[in-house]
């Protein structure tokens, strides 16, 4: 039977939207779910943990240098881990893509980047070449497959779980060549872009870091998180981590409200999953409108607008 770990992504205080992915593609796998929680204090995240559908145990591993996801130091104790298990997923967000690689090299262990699908313990769909091209791939061998499931790709599992919840501990010597000093972001009370079920992006029609306001504004009426374009981003008309597409932040939300962007095939690789896409773009030509369930040719200066009026006031 096969043994899946799914390693938590968390904040120190909350389990992430990104574990419920990984479980999701640990059930599509099948065999016994452990989920492992590496933390300082690991209580609360570990309860949500044990409640996830599917997961048959939760493992904690505390210890001071586990207070932040470090990747130099969670890569070894997941490598360690590794043998008693026949798959380790850690879902493809920006931790994810820095730890798993680093802990399937030090387990000498085979890697799946981006799974979208499983097709059996040891063969999984991902895609290549910005998205233009998905492929199958099977891992040779018997040893354990170090997975990461593409978030967007992935439904999040439900809370109906009663897992036990056990203390684990690693005798190993973590490197100390890498410490954690502080984290700088930006505080706002609008949805994580990764999670978000509404999304609204500007692009380089937005034309300035001043119009940009335009989409907050809109976003702010609907509740949706906020994204960009790599050519907004590259204006500066928005910070880099709002980015959507190949290089950016791969997105599913229900609905995705692209403005002012052309449609460029590295930004569609990141929208490709989500539910309702709508344009809103000056040049009928633009490839947006090819993927686009709604599509608006106009000026956005002018429709923006009257979208926020119609949203106070619906006739």
């Amino acid at each position: 039977m096969n043994k899946i770990l799914v390693i938590a992504q968390h904040n120190s205080r909350e389990l992430s939207p990104a574990t419920y992915r990984a479980a999701a593609c640990a059930q599509a796998i099948g065999g016994e779910i452990t989920v492992a929680v590496f933390a300082e204090a690991a209580g609360p995240i570990a309860a949500a943990a044990a409640r996830l559908d599917g997961v048959s145990r939760v493992i904690t591993i505390e210890r001071p240098e586990n207070a932040h996801q470090l990747a130099a130091l969670l890569a070894p104790q997941i490598a360690a881990l590794a043998p008693d298990y026949t798959h380790v997923l850690m879902t493809s967000t920006t931790c994810g893509k820095d730890v798993l690689p680093r802990a399937a090299a030090l387990a000498g262990a085979a890697m799946v980047s981006d799974v979208m699908q499983v097709l059996g313990p040891r063969e999984f769909r991902r895609p290549i070449y910005a998205g233009n091209v998905i492929v199958s791939v099977r891992v040779p061998g018997t040893g354990p497959v170090f997975a990461s499931p593409r978030a967007a790709s992935w439904r999040p599992v439900g809370n109906g779980g009663e897992a036990a919840i056990e203390p684990a501990t690693l005798e190993l010597c973590l490197p100390t060549h890498t410490e954690y000093l502080r984290l700088e972001q930006e505080e706002n009370d609008r949805p994580d872009l990764q999670s978000a079920s509404r999304v609204i992006s500007g692009g380089r029609g937005v034309g300035s870091t001043e119009n940009f306001k335009l989409i907050y504004s809109l976003a702010d009426k609907l509740g949706a998180a906020v994204g960009a374009s790599r050519a907004a981003v590259d204006a500066g008309f928005a910070p880099s981590d709002l980015q959507v597409g190949q290089t950016g932040k791969i997105i599913a939300p229900e609905l995705y409200i692209a403005v002012g962007i052309s449609g460029a095939i590295q930004h569609l690789t990141g929208i490709k999953d989500a539910g309702t896409i709508v344009a809103i773009n000056k040049d009928p030509e633009a490839p947006i409108f090819e993927v686009a369930d709604i599509g608006l040719v106009g000026d956005l200066f002018k429709i923006l607008p009257e979208l926020e009026q119609e949203i106070e006031n619906p006739s």
